[in-house]
């Protein structure tokens, strides 16, 4: 393998029902960063059916040239289809970087695909950034610069790796959702726009679908939320979720919850904040009973305003909290709720 020949950052740019997943243009943002360290540029792979509409948008989020692969095989997403359409793109067109997003698609997609370009993949990460490897040189070891370095979290978030594949191209991670930061939308953007398509033969490996069933979620997406109340063991019990429940119906919040919270069966894994959860950037965040493991730590520490509150002085959330409270939350989160009740009244 030459590895001259791979040039460029490429992004999975993801879409559902022709609309692009919020998580190809969170890609996108990192991927601007990647580039103007490799001092090279930004293309986002399109696939699907009648897509073509959609490149604009990849555009004015920072894609400097899209490449769509547009078929009838690819209306819907099958494994089959779309490995062959992105390790053909891969293939041709040799990118030294390929993301793709952590989500149900990707994580299906991205394993596939980077076994038939014969090259690693570094699953679920939640930082990419370009520096040397080994990470400090070692003697008579060549020290390899420019290099893809992608961390995640490992061993179910109890230590942290960071993995380089420097004898292979491309480079491929999959990233997880919310942890990239999109970039303000450029109005009036273009891209170069490249169609490619391989050819699509329908065998047995491709999958019919029969139906598609769409569920309705019954819990809100804590990612999209603005201000977010979450518990953890401290809470004490499943039915103690009602005083931050009430805090959070005032401010007009979410609640949330920390892995101990899950493990314990009191909350579903939707609501979990942390490094095995979701990533979360909230205007406010509220951390009730949490110490603040770093696991949990690394998925809230984004958000505007840290407000704390917990009965051990030297609980490390504190560290990272904007604001802090020590004591019993059974007495201050209540007559934090109805303070607030108070002001509200008070301003209308």
């Amino acid at each position: 393998m030459n590895l001259e020949e791979y040039k460029g950052v490429y992004v999975f740019a993801q879409q559902v029902d022709n609309e692009i997943s919020s998580i190809a243009f969170e890609l996108l943002g990192k991927a601007k960063d990647l580039a103007k360290d490799l001092s090279t540029d930004v293309t986002a792979v399109l696939i699907g059916s009648e897509i073509k509409g959609l490149a604009d948008q990849l555009a004015e989020y920072g894609a400097d040239k899209v490449i769509v692969v547009d078929d009838p095989e690819l209306k819907d997403y099958r494994t089959e289809p779309y490995a062959h359409a992105l390790s053909s793109v891969i293939n041709k067109y040799k990118p030294e970087i390929m993301l793709v997003g952590a989500t149900a698609i990707g994580r299906d997609l991205g394993p596939r695909v980077s076994a038939r370009v014969a090259t690693g993949l570094t699953a679920d990460c939640t930082v990419l950034e370009i520096g040397d490897f080994p990470l400090q040189a070692v003697p008579g070891q060549e020290q390899l610069h420019n290099q893809l370095l992608m961390t995640r979290p490992a061993f179910g978030g109890n230590t942290i790796a960071t993995i380089a594949c420097p004898y292979n191209r491309p480079q491929m991670a999959t990233v997880r959702a919310g942890v990239m930061q999109k970039i303000d939308p450029i109005k009036g953007a273009k891209a170069v726009v490249e169609e490619f398509n391989p050819g699509f033969t329908p065998d047995n490996k491709y999958v019919e679908i029969l139906d598609i069933v769409k569920s309705v979620a019954e819990t809100v997406d804590i990612m999209d939320a603005k201000i977010l109340v979450s518990g953890g063991r401290g809470v004490g019990s499943p039915e103690n979720f009602k005083i931050l429940e009430d805090l959070a119906a005032v401010l007009g919040g979410t609640v949330s919850c920390s892995r101990a919270v899950v493990d314990s069966g009191w909350k579903p894994k939707d609501l979990q904040v942390g490094q095995t959860g979701k990533t979360v950037r909230p205007n406010v965040y509220f951390a009730i009973g949490i110490s603040g493991a770093i696991q949990h730590v690394a998925g809230m520490e984004e958000s505007d305003i840290i407000i704390a509150i917990n009965k051990d002085a030297d609980a490390p959330i504190f560290d990272v909290a904007d604001y802090g409270i020590v004591g019993d939350l059974n007495k201050i989160v209540p007559k934090l709720t109805e303070a607030l009740k108070a002001e509200i009244a008070a301003a209308k």
